[in-house]
């Protein structure tokens, strides 16, 4: 543990005159052009029918809108995978889950999390200078060196993982819902339901549980001002900085209190929406005061939907996957249906990124590492291969070329988790298995494997209502091109330098700030919690990143 203690005591470190917790954010003097600052903002199983700008049945973006006026505009742009980890590890990494390890969800209990031979979109810019802030979600990993703070971001303010994955005491809307934290001894978890009563949720700012649990109700707001602190103070320095922010909007359960602060008495849904809109205004609006021109904010989701929710689920627009539907089960989050991985995107940059701008190039949520990294002048790692690639040319040469091909790996409705069994080849997509994911009333869709593969022409059939015959001429000469594609990519990645996630877990992982509470109970952690420490206790260290 000494080596983790000293560690932090360099990491915590504040230097003269400047107060932020973790970042160095002095100025050395040096004149040059300035390299540009970065916003990422991820939205949770937000579907793609939830941006107003997609889809004129959701009347709930206007901020997300008017970005969108304001600048480009995706309506071709894919999650990397279909549910949580393997998205967001695919945007830090520029890799595919077979590549980066991460194929699957981590859990309270994980004891790993993105392999730490991966380098992480944070790592380069960090190397290039920038400041590097994380609010948030995070969900690879909170033990030990996989903390956000020792993955390259120099502030870290957020939830390790989903916020269903524990309890609080003001449960939001779910399905099932789930009950508040208990205040005394009782069952570990409800029998009936995937309800966390064992550990109450934790907020971290860097590596100190600051709540837990959570206070709900008040965290978009948190986020906001922390986000906006973080620009305010990196941009004051004088350094670049890039800002990731993992949002948990549109994740159930959907807070209480912005349904009632709503004037128009909008369902659950209609006003989390709103809620997430606006913190993504106030953010955006935060760059625009104190770095306006220099600030490429780039907005996406991590997934589609997550179906089995029924009303507190998002739209999937036009893309219905209605061969599917039938058959069983949902063709949303988990899927490789268009629902599944088909996410909002928008790119803000004024002066830079042309406004009113409809881009239908095939993009990914890949591509934001290349394209971030090349705009840095920085380098990508080296020795080993990346899936995105640098979207420069769709960005400010008006290109309406993106990637010819697109795999979507298996998410867990159907199929061996990352196993690349559906294709995206130009127009043409071909699945080699098929899968519902828990629907809204219960259902599933049980595997099916293709062989040869279905194949969908999404130009004429966005829903994927009906293959294309495989004695077509159109088949047969697509079925060729599948197959090669397919092939190339596995053989490239059995060559590649690729990771493994570790998967294992042990009660003594889970964040827990007072392990002599029930759920771990505290509102003001008075140390950090050392990655490591988990359940069997914290340590003390001389010299704590302060809290701003």
């Amino acid at each position: 543990m000494a080596w983790l203690f000293l560690k932090v005591l360099l990491v915590g470190v504040s230097f003269l005159g400047c107060l932020y917790p973790l970042v160095d954010f002095c100025f050395s003097g040096e004149t040059r052009a300035p390299k540009p600052n970065f916003v990422i903002i991820l939205a949770d199983d937000m579907g793609w029918g939830d941006l107003g700008a997609n889809w004129a049945e959701t009347k709930d973006t206007a901020n997300l809108d008017q970005m969108a006026a304001e600048g480009m505009r995706f309506v071709d742009f894919h999650a990397a995978a279909s549910t949580c980890s393997p998205s967001r590890a695919a945007l830090l990494t520029g890799r595919l889950g077979l590549r980066n390890g991460v194929t699957h969800n981590f859990a309270v209990t994980s004891v790993g999390g993105l392999p730490l031979n991966e380098t992480t979109l944070a790592e380069v810019l960090q190397q290039a200078g920038y400041v590097t802030g994380m609010i948030g979600k995070w969900h690879l990993g909170h033990h030990s060196s996989y903390h956000p703070n020792f993955r390259g971001f120099d502030y870290y303010f957020g939830i390790p993982y989903s916020h269903d994955m524990g309890c609080t005491d003001s449960p939001g809307y779910d399905l099932p819902p789930c009950p508040a934290c208990p205040r005394g001894e009782g069952p570990s978890r409800s029998p009936d339901r995937d309800c966390y009563t064992d550990v109450a949720l934790p907020l971290y700012e860097n590596l100190r549980i600051v709540e837990q649990p959570v206070n709900l109700s008040s965290l978009a707001h948190r986020y906001a001002e922390k986000a906006t602190q973080f620009i305010q103070r990196a941009s004051a320095s004088g350094r670049p900085f890039l800002l990731y922010v993992g949002l948990a909007h549109m994740h159930v359960p959907l807070t209480r209190t912005q349904l009632s602060a709503d004037p128009q008495g909008r369902a659950p849904y209609a006003a989390g929406l709103r809620e997430m809109d606006g913190l993504v205004g106030q953010i955006k609006d935060g760059a625009d005061r104190t770095a306006k021109g220099n600030t490429f904010l780039w907005f996406t989701g991590d997934n589609g939907p997550w179906a089995q929710k029924c009303e507190l689920a998002g739209s999937v627009g036009p893309f219905t996957g209605s061969w599917q539907v039938p058959r069983g089960g949902s063709p949303a989050k988990q899927t490789t249906w268009e629902g599944g991985h088909r996410v909002p995107a928008v790119a803000y940059w004024p002066g830079r990124v042309p406004g009113n701008v409809t881009s239908a190039a095939l993009l990914s949520v890949l591509d934001i590492f290349p394209t971030v990294v090349a705009l840095a002048g920085a380098s990508l790692p080296r020795g080993r291969h990346f899936d995105g690639l640098d979207a420069s040319d769709v960005l400010f040469g008006g290109s309406q070329t993106g990637h010819r091909v697109l795999f979507h790996p298996n998410s867990g409705a159907a199929g061996e988790y990352g196993a690349l069994q559906t294709v995206r080849l130009e127009r043409y997509k071909a699945f080699y298995i098929t899968g519902g994911a828990r629907a809204c009333d219960g259902s599933v869709g049980p595997a099916r494997s293709h062989e040869p593969p279905l194949i969908f022409n999404l130009e004429d059939d966005v829903t994927e209502a009906v293959p294309l015959d495989t004695g077509s001429a159109e088949y047969q000469r697509v079925l060729p091109q599948v197959r090669e594609v397919l092939a190339d990519v596995l053989h490239d990645i059995a060559g590649d330098n690729v990771s493994r996630a570790d998967y294992s877990q042990d009660p003594a992982a889970a964040p827990c700030c007072d392990p002599h509470q029930t759920v771990c109970r505290c509102q003001t952690a008075s140390q950090p919690v050392f990655p490591g420490a988990g359940a069997a206790g914290n340590e003390t260290a001389s010299a704590r990143p302060p809290s701003f």
